[in-house]
């Protein structure tokens, strides 16, 4: 079992320990107040309620590893379910334990869960919303600091159709597929080299496009954002990156449509995400960006894109924050806090390793050498097969981080 695995697994089972004892406890002490506060009661009604509670338990834990706990309203029909099936099936095996025919049962078990077992039931549900998802997201913050700690980026490989893949703003060129494998393996040694571990999607020959996975996916911290493509021939990328990204213990969330996102829209610095209003990215889009991102403490800024497929076929930022572009394929310059110009379009494209490394296209050479000039150590790869497609370093990964 991944490290993952069992973590998400104990952080289930000690949530549903929890659920449980507090159910329990609650249960007890109502009919301990209901009796005149006499304590013969929690000798009569503990062993009446324990056989629920270790059902419970169980449901309980069953819940947790299927990431019940992850939403209030999930956690909430968690201890619903939980609580009235534990109760249900604890006290009729209690019943039948006495020797009460089942078919007389069943009637009376029902009417327990708005009688004795009312309590158990409302206590699991309290439990499982507030205790439970408070003890489980936190042992799931762990584990999603850990992955980040990894230095994981997410690659896929090129599909056997990616001559096929769309293209927009350039005319098309015959892609040699055969030097495009070399090349994106070039690329992930490239990441490989400066401390970064690949996580491969699944390929998809089916799929032109899907090699240019920044598109699918965007990260902020933990938080997975689902893209919804502008491009309706790419739908079919996003659930194999989804899936992916799941398999880590990453939090998923979707743009839905009519939204449309995609990946190579959404510029990063620092809590401030520069988006791309342009023929992949729509309003409604920016949107729903907006109102996840709000609530975790980032702003967003949209921006207008007209002369390239993507934001980022125009700029990207250093590590220091400084937005770098090449000034006729940026719409408003103006609009970034620092902006400096680079002479070559592939030059403005730029993925950063480190907090002084970048990497750069091989047909960006001035641009290497004036980024150089600002202390940073560059790192050249040749793209020029994924360049015929509009893509560019940027499109080629996606770092969790």
């Amino acid at each position: 079992m991944s490290s993952y695995r069992l973590r998400s697994v104990t952080a289930s089972v000690v949530a549903a320990a929890v659920v449980a004892v507090i159910a329990l406890a609650a249960s007890d002490l109502a009919l301990f107040l209901a009796n005149a506060l006499n304590a013969q009661a929690f000798v009569v009604f503990t062993p009446y309620f324990l056989p629920s509670a270790l059902l419970l338990f169980v449901f309980a834990a069953v819940f947790g590893v299927v990431g019940a706990y992850r939403h209030w309203y999930t956690a909430f029909i968690a201890g619903l379910v939980s609580g009235a099936l534990a109760a249900f099936v604890g006290t009729g095996i209690a019943a039948l334990g006495e020797g009460i025919q089942l078919d007389a049962l069943l009637g009376p078990l029902a009417a327990t869960l708005v009688g004795n077992n009312l309590v158990f039931v409302l206590a699991s549900v309290v439990a499982s919303v507030t205790a439970a998802r408070r003890i489980h997201s936190r042992i799931a913050i762990d584990e999603q600091e850990e992955v980040l700690r990894k230095h994981l980026v997410l690659v896929r490989r090129p599909a056997a159709t990616l001559d096929e893949g769309v293209v927009t703003h350039i005319e098309r060129e015959p892609v040699d597929l055969e030097l495009a494998e070399e090349q994106w393996e070039t690329y992930v040694a490239a990441l490989t080299g400066a401390g970064w571990e690949p996580v491969e999607v699944e390929p998809a020959d089916d799929l032109p496009d899907s090699v240019f996975v920044e598109d699918a996916v965007v990260m902020f911290g933990a938080l997975a954002v689902i893209g919804s493509p502008g491009a309706d021939s790419r739908i079919p990328e996003t659930p194999a990156v989804e899936e992916s990204l799941r398999s880590l213990g990453l939090e998923i969330v979707r743009i839905e449509r009519p939204g449309t996102l995609d990946g190579g829209d959404v510029l990063k610095i620092g809590t401030t995400i520069y988006v791309g209003r342009g023929g992949r990215t729509n309003s409604d889009g920016i949107r729903q960006l907006r109102k996840l991102l709000a609530p975790r403490g980032y702003s967003v800024v949209a921006v207008p894109v007209s002369q390239v497929l993507h934001l980022k076929s125009a700029v990207t930022a250093l590590p220091d924050g400084t937005v770098i572009g090449y000034p006729p394929l940026v719409d408003d310059p103006f609009i970034f806090d620092r902006f400096l110009e680079v002479p070559e379009p592939s030059g403005a494209h730029v993925v950063v390793l480190a907090d002084d490394t970048v990497l750069i296209a091989a047909s960006a050479p001035e641009s290497a050498r004036l980024i150089e000039g600002l202390g940073y150590r560059v790192i050249s790869v040749d793209i020029s097969e994924f360049e015929k497609l509009e893509g560019c370093v940027t499109c080629l990964s996606v770092r969790i981080r």
